[in-house]
C-alpha cells in the first residue's frame, strides 16, 4: 500500500485520509511529498484506527515525524470531546509518559566547549547515569516518592534540584496538576527508586549544542539565542515508572477475550487502541496515574538538570546554565480549542510523540517569552542538527497545537543494529568534532543518524504545514546516549 495513493493532497504539505468505514472523523498527515510517499503503511493505518475512536473531534492527525508505534503512531495527536463519549487511551499517550526535552542556556560559546570539550564530555558521563536500569543515589520511597509524583520539578527544586526561576520555563510551570500518587502501582514506584536524576536508555541524550545558525532573530533574542552560543538539551522521561503504569492500565483497559472489540461500551479498532470513557471511574483512574507520570518526567529532567550544573561548574565555573524551556510529550491533556464553528470546548488532547505548540499571547506561557510563542524543541540523532521553532496561531487551528518532537524513525532499532556498527559510529562522530559517551555501542547503532528521517525535511514540513516556526539551528558538540 502507496501512502500517496491513499491519501488526498490538501496542499503541498498536508495530506487527508478519507472518512470511510467506521472512521468518525477524516485523517490528516502533514508532511511533504518526500516523507509522505515513504511513510510506513502502517502507522497511515493507525491514523485510520484512531478516528475510529468513540468522542474523537475534528481528525485524527500525524506529524512529519510520525512512524509505527502503539495504537497510535508516533507521531499522533487526537482530540476527544468528554461530554461525547470521548476516551482516553494509554496507547495514546505512550508508555514514557512525558518523555520531554528542556534546553539551558549555558552562557558560554562553542569556543569555550571546545577549549575543554574531552573533559566535559567526561564529567557529564559521571555524573548523569544512563543505559538500560541505570539508577543513581538519589533513592525515593513511601512518603517522599509520594511527594515527588504529586508536585514534580517543584518537588525537586524543594529539595535544592534547581531554583524557582526553573518553574516559570517549565510546562504547567513545573506540576501537572490533578496527579494522584495512589493509583501508581507499587511495582511502578519500586522501579523508580533510584531512577530519580537518570538518562535511561533508547533515544534519550544529554547533549551540549552549539547554535549553528539563527532562523528568525526577533523569536531568538526573545529566547536569549545566539549564533556561536552553547546550549544543553536534555531528552527523557519517566522511566520504568511511566512504562509500568501503561502497563497496568492498558491491562485493565483492554479486552479481556482474544477478539474482542467492546469494552465498557466502546468499540475499539484492535487491542492496543485500548480505551476508557475519559468521564469513567477507570478514565478518571488513568488520568490521575498519568498526571503522577508526567511529575515525575518533570521531577527527572530538573534533577539531571542540577546534576549537568554541578558537572558543567567542575570545567566552567562561570556557566550560567539557565532553564530556557521544558516541553513533554507522550501526554493527555485538558485544553481549550475551537472544534468546529468557532466554539471553545474543552477536550482531551493526546499527544504521542508530538510536541505542545501554543502561539505568541498564550496565558500559559511564561510572561518574558510569551510574545515569541512557545518554545518548541525538536531534537536530532547525535550527528544530525536539533531545532528551536516557536508555537504558532496556526497549529492551534490545524492540529490543536501540536507540532513535531523529532526526526522520527526511518528503521527500527533491529534493522539499525543489523545495518549500523555502534563503535563505527562512535568512531565516525568523533572524527566530525562530535563526543559521545554511552555504556554501550548496541545503543548508538540503534540510534545512529542514519536510523532516522531527514530532520531537514521534517522541520521544513513543519514550518510550511504551519505548525511551528523555525528560530534556531543547533549542532551538537557532546552526547551523552541512554
Amino acid at each position: 500500500m502507496k501512502a500517496v495513493g491513499i491519501l488526498q493532497r490538501h496542499g503541498e504539505y498536508e495530506w487527508h485520509l478519507p472518512k470511510t468505514g467506521d472512521m468518525l472523523v477524516p485523517g490528516i498527515i502533514y508532511g511533504s511529498h518526500a516523507i509522505i510517499r515513504d511513510m510506513d503503511p502502517a502507522a497511515i493505518q493507525q491514523v485510520r484506527d484512531v478516528a475510529c475512536l468513540p468522542g474523537i473531534v475534528r481528525a485524527a492527525m500525524a506529524m512529519p515525524d510520525a512512524h509505527k508505534g502503539y495504537g497510535f503512531p508516533i507521531g499522533g495527536v487526537a482530540a476527544f470531546d468528554p461530554k461525547n463519549g470521548g476516551v482516553v487511551s494509554a496507547g495514546g499517550v505512550g508508555f514514557d509518559i512525558a518523555c520531554g526535552v528542556r534546553t539551558l542556556l549555558t552562557g558560554l560559546t562553542r569556543d569555550d566547549i571546545l577549549s575543554r570539550q574531552e573533559e566535559l564530555a567526561e564529567a557529564l558521563f559521571r555524573a548523569v547515569p544512563s543505559g538500560v536500569g541505570k539508577g543513581g543515589s538519589i533513592l525515593l520511597d513511601g512518603d517522599e516518592m509520594d511527594a515527588m509524583l504529586s508536585k514534580g520539578a517543584a518537588w525537586a527544586v524543594s529539595r535544592g534540584f534547581g531554583v524557582g526561576r526553573d518553574l516559570e520555563r517549565c510546562e504547567e510551570k513545573g506540576t501537572m496538576a490533578g496527579a494522584d500518587p495512589r493509583e501508581v502501582s507499587r511495582q511502578a514506584k519500586a522501579r523508580m527508586h533510584d531512577q530519580m536524576g537518570s538518562l535511561g536508555s533508547g533515544n534519550h541524550y544529554l547533549e551540549v549544542q552549539w547554535v549553528e545558525r539563527i532562523l528568525d532573530a526577533e523569536k531568538a533574542g526573545g529566547y536569549g539565542l545566539r549564533e556561536g552560543d552553547a546550549v544543553v538539551s536534555i531528552h527523557c522521561g519517566s522511566r520504568g515508572l511511566g512504562h509500568q503504569r501503561g502497563t497496568n492500565f492498558l491491562e485493565e483497559m483492554a479486552p479481556r477475550r482474544k477478539g474482542r472489540r467492546k469494552i465498557m461500551g466502546v468499540v475499539i479498532p484492535n487491542r492496543e487502541l485500548a480505551c476508557a470513557p475519559i468521564e469513567s471511574e477507570l478514565g478518571q483512574r488513568y488520568l490521575g496515574a498519568m498526571r503522577a507520570g508526567i511529575n515525575c518526567a518533570l521531577a527527572n529532567r530538573q534533577v539531571i538538570s542540577h546534576l549537568t550544573r554541578q558537572a558543567f561548574a567542575e570545567a566552567f565555573p562561570n556557566a550560567r546554565l539557565d532553564l530556557l524551556y521544558d516541553v513533554s510529550h507522550n501526554t493527555c491533556k485538558a485544553e481549550k480549542h475551537d472544534t468546529g464553528g468557532g466554539a471553545m470546548k474543552t477536550v482531551y488532547v493526546h499527544r504521542k510523540g508530538a510536541t505542545r505548540s501554543f502561539p505568541p499571547g498564550h496565558p500559559s506561557l511564561p510572561a518574558d517569552i510569551r510574545a515569541a510563542g512557545q518554545p518548541v524543541l525538536v531534537g536530532g540523532s547525535m550527528g544530525t542538527p536539533s531545532f528551536i521553532l516557536a508555537g504558532t496561531e496556526c497549529s492551534m487551528q490545524a492540529s490543536f497545537g501540536s507540532a513535531c518532537h523529532g526526526a522520527g524513525r526511518a528503521l527500527s532499532r533491529t534493522a539499525a543494529k543489523k545495518r549500523f556498527i555502534g563503535r563505527d559510529i562512535a568512531e565516525s562522530l568523533r572524527h566530525q568534532g562530535i563526543f559521545v559517551r554511552s555504556f554501550s555501542f548496541k545503543g548508538i547503532a540503534e540510534e545512529a543518524p542514519g536510523a532516522y528521517k531527514d530532520i531537514i525535511e521534517v522541520i521544513t514540513s513543519a514550518r510550511y504545514a504551519g505548525l511551528a516556526a523555525p528560530v534556531a539551528r543547533l549542532r551538537p558538540l557532546v552526547c551523552v546516549k541512554g
